[in-house]
C-alpha cells in the first residue's frame, strides 16, 4: 500500500486559502472517486471537494474552522500499488534546483453544491496565488517592506519597526497580522509563530482589542447553555462586517421618498411584465434609479486602492443585491447593471436570489459588487444604518413602503412613503456629495416616468 497526499487545488482566480466548514469523510473511510469529501470556504464561495482517486483516508488535514493554504495537504489516502505517476512528478524538486512553489497533486471536481457569500467582492491588485510566507528570524531585515497605509499606521502604533517584520502576505508584503504577530512574539521567535500560521484557524478578535472570553456558568445553569462552533459563512460575515466598521469612516444619511407615483405605474406595468415570465418588484425600479445616479456621481461608484493610494471609479455598475437565506446573509452580483431596462433588472434580480436560497448560486456571481443595495422589505422598519459592503464607498438601505400623511400641493394628503438610508465612507465621500445622489435617486423614483425614458 503506498501513501498519497491530496493537497487542496486551486478554487478560483485570487483564492489562496479555504476554512474547513464541514468534513464529509473519516479516517478510515474507504472512499470512490469523485465522493464529496470536504466543505471549503473561500472569499468567493463555499464549495464541496470531491476525491480525485478511490482509496482509504488514512489522514485528514485541518480542523472545522482552521485555514488551509492551496496546495497545502488535504487529504492522505492509501492507495493500492504505487502512488500515481502524476502525483510522483508534481511531489518531486524540480534537477537542478527546488521546484518553483508548492503544487498540487491533484485538481478534484469542484462542485457548487453550497452557496457563497463574499461580502465585499475581490479584493483589488491581489494575485492569483499568494507568495510563500518568508521564515522569520532575529536577522531579517528589508530596506524597502511592502506594506499598505493601514498596516504602517499600525506598525507606528505599535512601535513595530517594518523592515524588520517577516512578511506573509502576497507579493513579500507586510500584513496587519504579520506586524501584530511580531509585536507580541519578537524577532526571535517570529518563525515559530509564522510557521503554523497557514494552517492555524483565524479566531483573532478584532483589530484594536483583546478576545472576549465567556466565563462558564455556574453548575446550575451549564446544562442550559449550548455551544455552537462560530465558523464558516457566519464567521465571514463577522469578518467582513468588522473590517468594514473598523476601516470606513461610516455616515449615514436618511430620506423618505413618497412613492405615490410609482406604485401605480407598477401596478399597470406588473401584469405586461408576468407575461413575460418576470416578476416586477419595486426593487428593479431603485436599482435603475440608483444605475441613474451613479452615473451623475461617479465617486459612489468606486473603491480605495490603499496598496497605490488610488481611487478606482469604475465606468460599468455591477450591483450587490443583498440576500437573506439559510446559510447567511450573501451578496449575489448583478454584473453589467448599466446596460439592462427595469424588466431585465427584474428577471436577474429574481433569478440571482433564487438560486442564492437554493444554494446554486455560482462563485463568479457573488464577486466584483461595485455598489450595494439592501432590503428587509415587509420587515423594514423605521430606519436603519446598513454596513458599507467593503471596499465600496456606499450603500442603500431600502425599508418598508407605509402610507402617511404628505403634503402636496398645499393640501395633507396620503401618500405612499419609504425611507431610505445611505451610509457612506467618509474618507472618500463628503456629506454634500452623499446627500445630493441621494436626493438624485429619489427625484427618480418620485417621478418614475424619468426612469422610463432611459430604457
Amino acid at each position: 500500500m503506498a501513501r498519497w497526499e491530496f493537497k487542496l487545488p486551486d478554487i478560483g482566480e485570487g483564492v489562496t486559502e479555504g476554512e474547513v466548514v464541514a468534513w464529509l469523510v473519516q479516517v478510515g473511510d474507504v472512499v470512490r472517486e469523485d465522493q464529496p469529501m470536504v466543505e471549503v470556504m473561500t472569499d468567493k464561495a463555499t464549495v464541496t471537494i470531491t476525491s480525485p482517486k478511490a482509496g482509504s483516508i488514512v489522514e485528514l488535514f485541518g480542523k472545522v474552522g482552521q485555514v488551509v493554504k492551496v496546495h497545502s495537504p488535504l487529504v492522505a489516502y492509501e492507495l493500492g500499488g504505487a502512488a500515481p505517476a502524476e502525483a510522483a512528478k508534481a511531489e518531486a524538486p524540480a534537477k537542478g534546483g527546488d521546484a518553483k512553489g508548492p503544487a498540487a497533486t491533484a485538481v478534484g471536481d469542484i462542485k457548487e453544491d453550497l452557496p457563497g457569500m463574499s461580502i465585499g467582492g475581490t479584493t483589488m491588485g491581489a494575485p492569483s496565488v499568494a507568495a510563500a510566507p518568508v521564515a522569520a528570524s532575529s536577522g531579517y531585515f528589508a530596506d524597502k517592506p511592502l506594506a499598505t497605509p493601514a498596516t504602517r499606521k499600525l506598525a507606528r502604533d505599535l512601535g513595530v519597526d517594518l523592515k524588520r517584520v517577516p512578511p506573509t502576505g502576497s507579493s513579500g508584503r507586510v500584513t496587519k497580522d504579520d506586524v501584530q504577530r511580531f509585536s507580541q512574539t519578537g524577532a526571535s521567535n517570529g518563525a515559530a509563530a509564522a510557521a503554523p500560521a497557514a494552517a492555524a484557524p483565524s479566531r483573532e478578535a478584532p483589530r484594536g482589542r483583546d478576545p472576549v472570553k465567556i466565563a462558564p456558568a455556574a453548575p446550575e445553569l451549564a446544562a442550559l447553555e449550548e455551544r455552537i462552533p462560530f465558523v464558516g459563512v457566519r464567521r465571514k460575515i463577522a469578518e467582513r462586517m468588522s473590517n468594514s466598521k473598523n476601516t470606513a469612516a461610516h455616515f449615514t444619511f436618511v430620506e423618505e421618498v413618497d412613492c405615490s407615483a410609482l406604485k401605480p405605474l407598477r401596478e399597470r406595468l406588473k401584469g405586461k411584465a408576468e407575461k413575460s415570465g418576470v416578476k416586477l418588484t419595486y426593487l428593479a425600479f431603485i436599482a435603475k434609479a440608483v444605475v441613474a445616479a451613479l452615473a451623475k456621481f461617479p465617486t459612489l461608484n468606486s473603491a480605495l486602492d490603499e496598496s497605490t493610494n488610488e481611487l478606482v471609479v469604475r465606468k460599468y455598475v455591477n450591483l450587490g443585491i443583498a440576500a437573506s437565506t439559510d446559510a447567511g446573509l450573501m451578496v449575489p452580483v448583478l454584473k453589467g447593471a448599466e446596460r439592462l431596462s427595469i424588466v431585465e433588472l427584474a428577471r436577474e434580480i429574481e433569478r440571482l436570489g433564487l438560486a442564492a436560497k437554493e444554494n446554486k448560486i455560482k462563485p463568479q456571481e457573488l464577486t466584483g459588487s461595485t455598489f450595494t443595495i439592501t432590503s428587509l422589505g415587509a420587515q423594514g422598519g423605521l430606519f436603519a444604518t446598513p454596513i458599507i459592503n467593503f471596499p465600496e464607498v456606499a450603500i442603500l438601505g431600502v425599508h418598508q413602503m407605509k402610507e402617511k400623511p404628505v403634503v402636496r400641493d398645499g393640501q395633507i394628503v396620503i401618500g405612499q412613503v419609504m425611507l431610505l438610508s445611505l451610509s457612506f465612507d467618509h474618507r472618500i465621500i463628503d456629506g454634500h456629495v452623499g446627500a445630493a445622489f441621494a436626493y438624485e435617486i429619489i427625484r427618480l423614483l418620485e417621478d418614475p416616468d424619468l426612469l422610463l425614458l432611459e430604457g
